[in-house]
């Protein structure tokens, strides 16, 4: 998978900790409608009973189902074939979140046991959820498949619907030795039939975010390469200060700020932890391994090329954690262009910051080939960082907190003190922008993260859905941070209606699917949703919606979503407890309207 703290998708906020390994007997397969607890550490139980998703509220004409139960943090969805017979293949993405009950090495079997839940693999269903081969691409003692640790996040077939060459995104993010991580993001083929794994292009950044999600148009292979860190500086929250810092995607001049990390340490942005760089310019690329290769940004190459790595080039940056992909048909008020969720920035590291907002963007190269820029890492949606909005109120996760158990801050006053004193105004990075600031399209609420996206086909609108709508994901906060509201906002699916083409571009943002009570599901015994990380329609226009399952987090947004053991923290997975949900239209859809762009 994101994945932030308090709401970033899953991968987009993995934070490194200090483990200690475990070993315990694994528990049965998980039932439907029983508790069910993480086989690493068994006191760490949720309740999980999808049922049909009776809980599950969607505008009337529309019906929910469960496609497939009792999945492995899944992240990726995609198909093969027509509405009359098609194959569904979903991506289990393995290690994703950091706890000590999470990691691979821990499981009974081993960590290339096939009955890993913690690395990732490939499961392929027929139209009626039959299991039809699988896991693919699990991790090999001699290096095949999946890389052991993760996350994996998506996966996506060349010529869409038709198939040809699938493609993933991999990583070694969740590996637990600080600095092991970095540079370790792959995009891989993988072989439908047999799962074999073969690396397309390697050595991309990680920190993080590792590569997220993919997109294919033309010649060209899209991926959101998310930041490395959170806002833009490494602190202690990125491998203790050893995972690699961002990589600009142009020529940029840093401000003469450096960030406090305690104990010393200061650091400017762009740079190694500990480094001050003030004033100074970071060439365009520094630290990638491939030319063209930056973070935070979207980054493409061909398809064709004897290597791919040679043809990479940034398309779109400026993005703290881009996120979601989909190019817009050509006969949108977007104009075929590429629709990008992203997810905002975290109270937590060197340069904390509190209430940034989710944003959907437009990517458009400018004319003369060069990315256009989005204003990451000072411009948090529509405004500066240095708005007294996004000042930090003292979290768990910030570099100069200590800890004292005493909401709202957790800090003893005299961080609390010391951060507020560091970290307000929330001070820039840079100097100046490198080029004019592209603004989002819209913005989200605070935490809410949302992710996978897709345009509805013609026959999916009806109802309080236009023609040429989107379909998003929002998976929800980790508890870092208060509630962004009441009801809450998140955990559910977003529907984006757009003007029609040729009319001046207009955005109506509405909740298309949730839970009755506004909650992810498991902490209220609701048959619905948890964490929902894509949506993608399949050949039968339906929309499947993968949900991730439970986690237990830190509870500052609802109480009974908090890890029981405070040392299992700060987000234990819960196997066992994926979903795909289904979720149609009236009947008599028909055949699916694929665009180039699958």
């Amino acid at each position: 998978m994101s994945l932030r703290a308090s709401r970033r998708s899953l991968f987009p906020m993995l934070l490194t900790f200090v483990v200690a390994f475990v070993l315990v007997v694994p528990l049965d397969p998980p039932l439907v409608g029983a508790d069910v607890a993480n086989p690493i550490c068994p006191v760490e139980v949720v309740h999980f009973n999808p049922a049909n998703g009776e809980d599950i509220v969607v505008p009337p004409g529309f019906k929910v189902s469960v496609f497939k139960a009792g999945l492995n943090a899944p992240t990726g969805i995609a198909f093969r074939g027509n509405a009359r017979s098609f194959e569904v293949f979903v991506l289990e993405s393995g290690h994703g979140l950091p706890s000590r009950c999470n990691e691979q090495d821990s499981w009974p079997g081993g960590t290339f046991a096939k009955t890993n839940p913690f690395t990732p693999d490939i499961l392929v269903f027929d139209q009626d959820g039959k299991l039809l081969r699988g896991p693919l691409g699990k991790p090999t003692q001699a290096g095949g498949g999946f890389q052991a640790a993760g996350p994996a996040i998506d996966i996506a077939f060349e010529r869409g619907l038709k198939g040809g060459r699938l493609f993933a995104t991999d990583s070694n993010q969740a590996i637990r030795t600080p600095g092991a991580q970095n540079n370790s993001s792959r995009i891989v083929l993988v072989n439908p039939e047999t799962g074999d794994v073969t690396p397309f292009i390697v050595g991309l950044p990680t920190g993080d975010h590792p590569a997220e999600q993919l997109a294919i148009k033309g010649d060209w292979i899209y991926w959101s390469q998310g930041s490395t860190t959170n806002s833009g500086v490494v602190g202690r929250d990125n491998g203790g200060g050893l995972n690699q810092p961002d990589i600009p995607c142009q020529d940029i001049v840093l401000s003469n700020n450096l960030f406090d990390s305690g104990g010393g340490v200061k650091t400017s942005g762009y740079s190694l932890f500990g480094t001050d760089n003030r004033g100074k310019t970071i060439k365009a690329f520094t630290g990638a391994l491939h030319h063209g290769v930056c973070d935070g940004a979207i980054l493409r190459a061909r398809l064709d090329a004897r290597n791919p790595d040679q043809t990479i080039e940034p398309y779109s940056w400026g993005y703290r954690n881009p996120y979601g992909l989909r190019f817009a048909p050509k006969d949108h008020a977007l104009q075929g262009n590429l629709f990008v969720t992203e997810n905002g920035e975290d109270e937590r590291g060197a340069r904390p910051t509190n209430n940034a907002p989710d944003r959907l963007q437009l990517a458009k190269q400018n004319p003369d080939g060069s990315p256009d820029f989005h204003g990451w890492p000072d411009r948090f949606g529509f405004l500066d960082s240095t708005q007294a909005l996004f000042n930090p109120v003292g979290g768990p996760g910030d570099d100069l907190c200590v800890g004292a158990n005493n909401p709202p801050s957790n800090c003893t006053s005299a961080s609390l003190a010391a951060i507020l004193a560091a970290n307000i105004p929330v001070k820039t990075v840079l100097a100046h922008p490198p080029q004019p600031v592209t603004a989002p399209l819209a913005i989200e609420p605070a935490n809410v993260a949302i992710v996978g996206v897709d345009f509805v086909p013609k026959s999916f609108a009806q109802g309080v859905v236009n023609r040429g709508a989107a379909l998003a994901a929002r998976e929800g906060d980790f508890g870092f941070s208060a509630g962004n509201g009441k009801p809450e906002e998140g955990h559910d699916v977003q529907l984006v209606n757009f003007s029609g083409p040729g009319e001046p571009l207009k955005l109506q943002l509405s909740v298309f699917a949730r839970n009755s009570t506004f909650e992810q599901a498991f902490p209220d015994g609701l048959r619905g949703i948890n964490r929902p990380t894509n949506l993608r329609f399949g050949p039968d226009n339906c929309a499947y919606l993968v949900d991730y399952g439970a986690v237990r987090d830190f509870g500052q947004s609802d109480p009974g979503t908090k890890f029981i053991v405070a040392a299992d923290g700060p987000l234990v997975q819960i196997p066992g407890t994926g979903v795909i949900w289904k979720i149609c239209g009236p009947p008599g859809n028909g055949e699916r309207e694929d665009d180039d762009d699958d």
